[in-house]
């Protein structure tokens, strides 16, 4: 008969070889990370509903969406640390538990803060399975972590085609309420619950290894690799996750079906990240985050410059092949160059990542978005459709007409006042009289205005990402330089403490 070790009872995991499902350990870890995807594909599709039916600025719907990114990095911050002690199962219960109540949190939601917390609690129940997953992966596939890392982080681009086309689809039948879109969330977060939350797990390789806490903490903290790879995993996350979160808002604004090219864009990186062992034998890791450093570049410059139609997709797919590495492979070369980091040292890298894009990209980028939206808004145009808009739906009981009718008057008199718009509060006016319930000529009319101005804007917001891969590839392309004299890439293995 088997019996546990010291640091299976430790951890409340099972490190028996004949205990552990490790086919089964592997698909719920995958079908976890769609549901991390899903969440954040639905989040991204309702953001322009968010915007008229709350009447927020897209700085608002930036902390938003901000939100379910940085709470992603809290949870990550506060359980890898604890992922040795309270074990990878218990935090997989309460990713469950998190995705469960923030879903329903956004769906009983009355205006911003509702919002606010609902993404902020799926954003760190998603935190929580990676704390718990990329761990789980590395101590399944301790041999091939690299590949078998980039093959797990197929199913994050994977469930965001998987969610986005479902929300199309709701949408292409006419079932336009967002909250239903939310409810896209509980399916893969019942079947990774069913798949995983019974099973025995194994330790991870620091307990298996015997590396304390303490020997943890330092390898995290004294090793300058893993400062280096900190700070490029702060801008790898932000130019791959901020134009993504601004994708489908941004091109629907502009007339294309949003949704559908980030649909495009993760269907492709699913494909790539899948047959990665290839490319990361031919290239190297830090050869082929180099690559994509230039190619991510490259692609965010074309979706900056065009809006709509096949130059659009043409700048998405090679942003696609830019990004689709960075993530997996950013976690493996930790994973592989400071194995005794373990479980905190990946967890770190995703508390950084997430939270500088929550807590700065996406928020900025919706700021710059703001800022050069108003730029295009024409005033005489704009004016005019204010006051007719004020006046059409100022005797209507309804209260979004009520409420549009007053914005509309503010600003109005604002600009009699000022003599010039005033920024944000007229993109907010027009968003209040698209979702008024007003005439049909009248919403079309302000939805022709608003819309233009908006996809420039957030065109232009990419734009200001774009230097970010020029320092990237400088940084890869000095680690490759270095392996390369070294003799090449070197995998370093964890020891066990004497």
């Amino acid at each position: 008969m088997e019996t546990s070790s010291a640091d299976d009872m430790r951890t409340g995991d099972s490190s028996g070889s004949s205990d552990v499902d490790s086919g089964r350990l592997f698909l719920g870890s995958c079908v976890a990370l769609v549901a991390t995807s899903v969440a954040f594909a639905t989040v991204g599709a309702i953001m322009l509903a968010l915007k008229r039916d709350f009447v927020l600025t897209n700085q608002e719907v930036g902390w938003i969406g901000g939100a379910a990114l940085w709470g992603f990095a809290v949870s990550q911050l506060v359980f890898a640390p604890l992922c040795d002690t309270l074990g990878m199962r218990f935090l997989l219960r309460l990713a469950f538990l998190g995705h469960l109540a923030g879903t329903a949190i956004m769906m009983v939601a009355g205006g911003f803060w509702t919002l606010f917390v609902g993404a902020l609690v799926i954003a760190m129940a998603n935190g929580l399975v990676e704390a718990a997953c990329n761990p789980l992966v590395a101590a399944l596939y301790p041999e091939n972590k690299t590949v078998k890392l980039n093959q797990f982080h197929v199913w994050f681009p994977g469930g965001v085609v998987l969610g986005g086309l479902a929300a199309f689809g709701l949408d292409a039948m006419d079932i336009t309420a967002w909250q239903l879109k939310l409810v896209l969330i509980l399916i893969p977060t019942l079947a990774y619950g069913w798949l995983l939350l019974g099973q025995a797990f194994p330790a991870t390789e620091g307990v298996q290894a015997g590396v304390s806490v303490r020997e943890m903490f330092k390898a995290a903290f004294t090793t300058p690799l893993m400062w280096v790879m900190l700070v490029a995993m702060a801008m790898t996350a932000s130019v791959e996750l901020g134009p993504n979160r601004w994708v489908p808002a941004v091109l629907e604004a502009g007339g294309m079906a949003g949704i559908l090219v980030l649909v495009w864009i993760n269907g492709l990186m699913a494909v790539l990240r899948y047959r990665a062992g290839p490319v990361v034998k031919q290239l190297s890791p830090t050869g082929l985050l180099l690559a994509s450093a230039v190619l991510s570049g490259v692609g965010l410059m074309g979706l900056s410059v065009w809006g709509s139609g096949w130059p659009t997709f043409a700048a998405a797919t090679v942003f696609a092949v830019g990004v689709c590495y960075f993530w997996p492979t950013m976690l493996g070369v930790v994973s592989e160059r400071v194995p005794r980091s373990g479980a905190l040292g990946l967890g770190l890298m995703g508390t950084v990542g997430m939270a500088t894009v929550g807590l700065v990209a996406a928020p900025t980028m919706g700021r710059i978005a703001d800022r050069y939206s108003h730029e295009r808004i024409p005033v005489e145009q704009t004016v005019r459709l204010l006051e007719s808009g004020a006046s059409s739906l100022a005797d209507i009981e309804d209260p979004d007409a009520r409420a549009a009718a007053i914005a509309s008057r503010n600003v109005v008199a604002e600009y009699r006042r000022a003599g010039a718009l005033p920024s944000p509060g007229t993109a907010n006016a027009l968003r209040a009289l698209i979702s008024s319930g007003g005439s049909v000529e009248l919403v079309d009319e302000a939805q022709a205005v608003l819309g233009p101005a908006d996809n420039y804007g957030g065109r232009i917001s990419f734009r200001y990402v774009v230097p970010l891969c020029g320092a990237l590839a400088l940084i890869f392309g000095t680690l490759y330089a270095s392996d390369r004299r070294a003799g090449g890439y070197r995998v370093r293995r964890v020891e066990a403490s004497p």
